[in-house]
């Protein structure tokens, strides 16, 4: 580890000087990507100067413990090198941490699709909680939230909404919200007061970039018809509404949400590029297993991975064991501790994997 951070420490003060090099100024973009770059091991350089620190601590207090003829210099002596050894033991561990090699899509931005399973009005009913959810997080966050597609029904919720959001370091936050978040409460349209139990899945994809994934228009079959509100309300006049067939994998993405066929049309080209790019970066996992071992569970959204417990005020996380008594804080957007858990839990599961 140590000769690691040595070659970090010397990338790190290359970086300096180039990023106040006039002429990387001058090249916007390789300025930007220099200063991510030294932004990103600063931190790390840092952690490894406080270790350094605590270890020159550590010898002088060994020399002082081995020269001194004073017993109670000795003695406070060897009761600082057991703090310094203390202190080491766990920068070591934060150093370690730091060092997990970082997911080049961390950086993304994402498409968060959320669509109701079990449950009928009131699984639709939790989708539109779970968006405000989201919203409220990313509001907080500073990053920006679009939705792409939405399919209201007519008591307030959604069949489906897909959403884009963009920010930094919004995959690696969010990433681990794929799957199955189930809800236990009395639905507003049950008149016998029984708790009911409903399902929604989550999909977050890192967003694509165009030259991500190449798609031929010749794969493409573009239908566009007049958009419709719940209940078959029209909300359109024109034929704006578009639903994009990728031919070879018989992938259908629609979007009718704006009034212009235009706009829809590039909307839906986003969430398509997206679901593409998400089917071929797990392609990849396939192949190399190895990758991403710091992923809790499979990220599958046939997995259930929450419960949101309406009558207990609970929110259980299944893979990590979380529980939390304040249902309504989490439905305002208050995601930290749980996010934090997880992202902790990761990094615990990669560090215990590279041990010998």
């Amino acid at each position: 580890m140590k000769d690691k951070l040595k070659q970090i420490k010397a990338r790190h003060e290359e970086l300096g000087r180039a990023v106040s090099d006039p002429q990387t100024i001058k090249n916007q973009k390789l300025y930007r990507d220099l200063m991510q770059e030294y932004t990103d091991l600063t931190e790390i350089v840092e952690a490894y100067g406080s270790l350094q620190k605590m270890e020159e601590e550590r010898d002088s207090a060994r020399e002082l413990i081995a020269e001194s003829d004073d017993g109670e210099i000795r003695e406070l002596a060897r009761e600082e090198l057991r703090s310094l050894e203390d202190g080491i033991e766990c920068q070591s561990e934060k150093l370690r941490s730091l060092l997990i090699p970082k997911d080049p899509l961390d950086a993304r931005n994402i498409i968060m699709e959320i669509r109701a399973g079990t449950g009928g009005e009131e699984a639709a009913l939790f989708v539109a909680d779970l968006y405000r959810m989201y919203s409220r997080f990313s509001e907080a966050q500073g990053w920006r939230l679009e939705i792409l597609s939405s399919h209201a029904t007519g008591i307030g919720g959604f069949k489906e909404i897909i959403f884009s959001v963009a920010g930094r370091n919004v995959f690696s936050t969010l990433r681990y919200e794929s799957g199955v978040h189930r809800v236990q409460r009395v639905p507003v349209t049950e008149a016998g007061g029984r708790i009911h139990t409903s399902a929604v899945t989550v999909a977050v994809l890192p967003e694509a970039e165009e030259t991500d994934i190449e798609i031929s228009p010749e794969d493409l079959r573009v239908d566009v018809y007049r958009s419709s509100g719940p209940g078959g309300q029209s909300v359109n006049t024109t034929d704006s509404a578009v639903r994009i067939t990728h031919v070879p994998t018989g992938m259908v993405v629609t979007c009718q949400d704006e009034k212009s066929q235009h706009k829809n049309k590039a909307k839906a080209l986003r969430v398509l590029r997206a679901r593409l790019y998400e089917m071929e970066e797990q392609r990849k996992h396939r192949e190399r297993a190895d990758v991403r071992r710091s992923q809790i569970g499979s990220g599958d959204r046939s997995q259930r991975i929450r419960t949101y417990n309406f009558p207990q005020n609970r929110v259980t996380d299944h893979r990590i064991n979380l529980t939390l008594h304040r249902l309504e804080a989490v439905l305002q957007g208050d995601l930290e501790e749980v996010l934090d858990s997880l992202k902790a839990n990761a990094r615990s599961e990669y560090l215990a994997s590279e041990k010998p």
